[in-house]
């Protein structure tokens, strides 16, 4: 008896343990699953990119004009507009034979689509219109003639479009369409000319032709707003400005009618706005402008645009950033926080807007007006640099400027070819932009298909090298590639080397490194003057000198500029000098400015405020 409870006792024993580490055996299963599940999410939340770098990165397509490659085939586009269709952005610019669509303001994918008549036009729309109206996308081409069609889709993340109206009455360069929901209203703007206004038309929704009623929206006032004179620094006075680039927004029950000036070609370009009640007359000059404005960096001009919202319901403005190296249009695209303050002043906010700014998922919260810079700062400006060859003049101190007019160029596009830069010290690297030149390129018109493959090196010492970007495999046509690391990198020494260009010699406008150094953040500015003429006596008012002592710790500062002391919302970055001539003031009106200084550790305390009546 003993000896069966015994063996009973035993059986149960065992049979408890087994059931013990039955339920141990699932707890840490279930503990693993946890914890997997956890590092899924922390992976998920964390290698998500969460910052843009302008000009954005797409695969922008090549002049398909001969005329304009006398100096070099090269890639251009301009003219932009991005609609917001169904939670989707629609990019649209000049000669791309197609357009993007994006989720998320990052990841750009592309849509082959020919518009225009291949017998008659060997490039595809010229400053395009985009507009939704209700439940459907529409597009239309810039034309003199009467021979283009408005399309339309419900699909366009597919090339599923269909005509709207086979003919437009109206022939339109540099056309804008504003559906007006409220009213059930559309209307026309357009114009490109340094002798005539912009002008405007009611489009009849049911018809989609204008009856002919037109009437004009406004012409540029040069000798009162400095910003929109003619040339580089608004000096050239053999040509009269151009405005162009109409585009409408509405805004509390007022239209806000956008527009460039004073040419494509120059730094200063930029976009003004005049505002009404009534969207085809009454217009007056926004008092703060221009609105969208950035004559200095790497990524320079931020004329002929478009301002549209994101799925949040925040504001943005996309506009054209110049390089007129190859030909005064080859250009890139950007786009910067934008939107409208309390008292419904329209802004675009450009300060640091060539360095990682952050996207409209991670922009919740923040204040547009005073910019999403990240505050990863630039960390190999004009620093040291080596190549594996040179190509004639085109220097390698080139990459490392900070101008994107001037770029280095290898001797070939081989495999092997190499750039590398010296940060000077072990530094935190957070980000990389990639800006290739365009030197001895094959191709005109879009291209598919083509892609670049590199590598990225970091070491401490220049000796001991590991990879870290791997390009190898790429796929993507990437011209202005931008890589935000999921954790920071740790490095003093970086090293690109080439493994396949779509076309052409391996060669760079803006190797461009961004991060945290590890040293000293420059002091406040010392001695900001600016200098203007007296306005009761005969002088330039639309031109205001500025000078201020040189910070020896500074790379560069950036100048705040505004018409009241609590809407500096024009920006300057001026690198490596102590003064900035501005010839964008408007004649009439007092300034008030504030500046500070940057390098590679961070950002200065901003001076006070200083007026200059």
């Amino acid at each position: 008896m003993k000896d069966q409870l015994r063996l009973s006792f035993r059986v149960n024993r065992s049979r408890a343990m087994n059931l013990k580490s039955d339920f141990s055996f699932i707890e840490m299963t279930l503990k693993k699953i946890f914890v997997f599940f956890l590092l899924i999410v922390t992976t998920i939340c964390f290698s998500q990119q969460k910052t843009y770098c302008n000009p954005i990165n797409i695969d922008y397509g090549y002049t398909p004009f001969e005329v304009f490659s006398k100096q070099g085939k090269h890639r251009a586009t301009a003219d932009p507009v991005i609609v917001n269709f169904k939670d989707q952005l629609f990019l649209f610019s000049t000669n791309q034979e197609g357009y993007w669509y994006s989720d998320d303001m990052l990841d750009w994918k592309f849509v082959y689509r020919k518009f225009l008549r291949d017998d008659k036009y060997i490039h595809d729309l010229n400053a395009p219109a985009a507009w939704v109206m209700k439940d459907t996308l529409y597009v239309y081409g810039s034309t003199w003639e009467q021979d283009f069609p408005i399309y339309k889709s419900t699909n366009p993340t597919k090339d599923e479009w269909e005509i709207a109206v086979d003919t437009l009455k109206v022939g339109a360069w540099d056309p804008a369409f504003h559906y007006d929901e409220d009213k059930n209203k559309l209307y026309l703007y357009w114009g490109s000319s340094n002798e005539w206004p912009l002008l405007g038309t009611e489009v009849k929704v049911n018809t989609m032709q204008s009856e002919g009623f037109v009437k004009p929206i406004l012409r540029l006032n040069p000798e009162d707003h400095g910003w929109e004179r003619f040339g580089e620094y608004n000096d050239n006075v053999f040509l009269q400005p151009f405005v162009e680039g109409a585009w409408v927004t509405k805004y509390k029950g007022k239209y806000y009618m956008q527009y460039g000036a004073p040419g494509t070609e120059f730094s200063g370009y930029a976009d003004g706005v005049y505002v009404s009640e009534n969207p085809l007359e009454g217009y007056a000059y926004q008092k703060h402008n221009p609105f969208s404005y950035k004559p200095g960096g790497f990524a320079r001009g931020a004329g002929h645009g478009a301002t549209y919202q994101d799925k949040y319901g925040n504001w943005w403005h996309v506009s054209t950033i110049f390089i007129s190296t190859k030909n005064n249009f080859e250009r890139r695209l950007g786009i910067w926080p934008a939107g409208f303050d309390k008292e419904d002043i329209m802004y675009c906010n450009t300060a640091y807007g060539d360095y990682p700014t952050y996207i409209p998922e991670f922009a919740q919260g923040k204040d547009f007006s005073q910019g999403l810079f990240s505050g990863w700062m630039l960390l190999n400006y004009n620093k040291p640099v080596q190549v594996s060859s040179t190509l004639g003049g085109y220097q390698p101190n080139f990459a490392v400027d900070e101008d994107i007019k001037t770029y280095w160029s290898a001797n070939t596009g081989d495999k092997g070819e190499w750039f590398q830069t010296d940060l000077g010290e072990i530094s935190t690297i957070n980000a990389i932009q990639i800006n290739y030149a365009d030197q001895d390129v094959e191709f005109m018109g879009k291209t598919l298909e083509k892609f670049h493959q590199y590598k990225i090196y970091g070491s401490d010492d220049g000796k001991k090298w590991k990879v870290i970007v791997d390009k190898s495999q790429n796929k993507k046509d990437i011209p202005h590639d931008y890589v935000e690391f999921e954790k920071s990198v740790k490095a003093r020494f970086l090293k690109m080397e080439n493994i396949k260009m779509p076309t052409g010699k391996f060669a760079l406008s803006g190797f461009r490194v961004f991060g945290k150094g590890a040293g000293k953040v420059p002091e406040k500015v010392q001695n900001f003057v600016p200098l203007r003429a007296d306005a009761k006596k005969h002088g330039e008012r639309r031109s205001i000198w500025m000078k201020w002592q040189q910070n020896p710790d500074a790379d560069g500062y950036v100048i705040y500029w505004g018409k009241s002391s609590d809407k500096l919302y024009g920006s300057i970055m001026v690198y490596g000098k102590n003064e900035y001539y501005f010839t964008g003031a408007d004649r009439m009106d007092g300034y008030f400015f504030q500046i500070e200084a940057f390098n590679s550790n961070g950002i200065s305390e901003k001076s006070q405020i200083y007026e200059s009546p």
